[in-house]
């Protein structure tokens, strides 16, 4: 008698799934070294042989912990290649050992690795691009200072400087990113009894890298980082499925401007809202294609440039008009609160204004306006 199929194989049987062109990356983002990146990698990959999934190790860093040393067993190990270096034999991932071998997962743990020269790729990141382009699903590790664009932030704030980065673009193709995470006391703690670096290393590691204050740091880059991808799964998600309503899950500010100087006024205004909230902020200029004269154009470039210096994103469209072109922008980018500033006039310009502002709200999908007075000179 054969073996009893899982649900999973079952369904794949009666539901078949698109030919994949690529693999899927899933990453595990941690703070600090020792928060339970590869632990946690591993438990899954454990969890999926059980379900009939081929796994295999690429490579996975064990730096003397017990925990990791007593799973890795569990799973079918690729040995690694040896390459010498100025007389010195290393062991890095032996890419093509796992191409030939062709598993459904592989595991590459410190995805960050640079390889020692005479390997295949230099980053231990292109090794994951080749396994990914050859359908090959790969669970990898990660800690948030590795981050390209992070890096100078970490090393600003704790003085160690970070020498081995992954690009950005890189961790915005993981399909799923995990934070493995764990309170700063609780890793202190661990710490303490030796289960991340030796006896010798931890009052020193205490005292620099790991203080309290750097570790409550690190985390809130990490979770930003990680809401910043959720953030864009959502988008994506909406985008697909082709749904216009906002689901205001993060708030995110737009402030429509032009070039009169009274703007920063209302960008001010809505630098403080977004701080409040925590949210996205955009400075949007719609150009009617007017052409202004010399001194609005560099009135205008003055307060794009002042929107940035407030962390806004500044976004230029283009339209016949503005209500028309802000209402667009809304439901594209998902904008749940909108700031419109007002000169408090008279007359026929107060007449067109609330024409402009009911022609938005027309047009726009929900969304709250805020109308911002501002005093004429």
């Amino acid at each position: 008698m054969g073996a009893r199929k899982t649900p999973e194989q079952l369904l794949a049987e009666v539901s078949p799934q698109p030919e994949k062109t690529k693999g899927t990356l899933k990453l595990f983002l941690g703070y600090a070294p020792g928060v339970g990146k590869t632990y946690s990698m591993l438990t899954e990959a454990i969890r999926r042989r059980s379900r009939g999934e081929d796994v295999v190790v690429g490579v996975v860093e064990t730096h003397g912990r017990k925990g990791i040393a007593d799973l890795l067993p569990q799973l079918e190990i690729i040995p690694r290649r040896k390459i010498e270096y100025k007389g010195t034999v290393f062991e890095e991932m032996d890419v093509d050992a796992i191409l030939e071998r062709h598993p459904e997962v592989a595991l590459v743990d410190e995805l960050a690795h640079t390889n020692i020269p005479g390997s295949k790729h230099r980053k231990r990141y292109e090794d994951v691009l080749e396994l990914l382009a050859a359908k090959i699903d790969v669970l990898s590790t990660v800690n948030i200072q590795h981050i390209e664009s992070i890096a100078p932030t970490v090393q600003a704030f704790t003085g160690v400087v970070v020498r081995e980065t992954v690009p950005d673009w890189v961790l915005q193709m993981s399909g799923e990113t995990v934070m493995v995470d764990l309170t700063p006391e609780a890793l202190q703690n661990r710490m303490k009894r030796g289960d991340v670096y030796g006896k010798e290393k931890v009052e020193q590691s205490l005292r620099n890298f790991f203080r309290r204050g750097n570790l409550i740091a690190l985390r809130e880059l990490a979770l930003r980082q990680v809401a910043e991808q959720v953030d864009r799964s959502l988008s994506s998600y909406m985008d697909e499925e082709d749904i216009h309503e906002n689901w205001a899950v993060r708030e995110r500010l737009a402030v429509c401007i032009s070039s009169n100087p009274r703007a920063q006024y209302l960008l001010a205004r809505a630098a403080r809202m977004a701080r409040r909230m925590d949210a996205e902020l955009y400075a949007v200029h719609v150009d009617l294609g007017n052409q202004g004269n010399a001194e609005e154009a560099k009135s205008l470039e003055a307060n794009l440039k002042f929107a940035e210096s407030l962390g806004a994103k500044v976004v230029r469209l283009e339209g016949y008009s503005v209500p028309d072109a802000a209402a667009k922008f809304v439901r594209e980018k998902h904008i749940t609160q909108m700031i419109f500033g007002r000169t408090a006039t008279e007359g026929l310009n107060k007449l067109r204004y609330m024409n402009a502002i009911s022609r938005f709200l027309r047009d726009a999908p929900a969304v709250d306006v805020h109308i911002v007075t501002q005093e004429p000179d």
